[in-house]
């Protein structure tokens, strides 16, 4: 079947480092997955914590799949993420011991189930994402001057 890429999110890039990836499952209710089959899915301001030894994201928005009726899900609930053990162990040492944060970067249908890719990350500074603007309008100007006879 593939990958059908449903959402990213596009400001975790510039906001942070990503040091490591995981794939995670996620509870859903029928609603809710005929809404992300449509797309109508937000990442932006979604951030994951582990509570009680169990992954959870928080503030993806997942709008009323209007069809259903009264059965509407609640667009802002929290949604338990599917993981291992020791993957939810590991990200909740690194998470206490480094400082790091674990945030969503794509939602997606793999298989004809969905999946949200993770990832541990560290937060850029103010000055790290104003040389990340530099590079990127520097990269840019010099392929319009050169109309890409030269790879960067």
């Amino acid at each position: 079947m593939g990958i059908k890429v449903v959402a990213t999110n596009k400001n975790a890039y510039h906001n942070y480092n990503i040091i490591e990836t995981y794939e995670a499952g996620l509870v859903l209710e029928g609603s809710e997955v005929k809404s992300i089959r449509e797309g109508s899915v937000n990442l932006r301001d979604s951030f994951i914590r582990i509570d009680n030894g169990e992954a959870y994201i928080h503030n993806m928005y997942v709008a009323p799949y209007k069809p259903a009726g009264k059965l509407q899900h609640d667009p802002y609930r929290k949604r338990k993420l599917l993981l291992h053990k020791r993957e939810i162990l590991k990200l909740m040492g690194k998470v206490q011991e480094k400082g790091l944060t674990i945030i969503p970067l794509k939602l997606y249908f793999k298989n004809g189930k969905a999946k949200l890719e993770i990832a541990l990350a560290k937060g850029k500074a103010k000055y790290e994402k104003r040389e990340a603007i530099k590079e990127r309008d520097i990269k840019r100007e010099l392929s319009k001057k050169y109309k890409g006879r030269i790879k960067l």
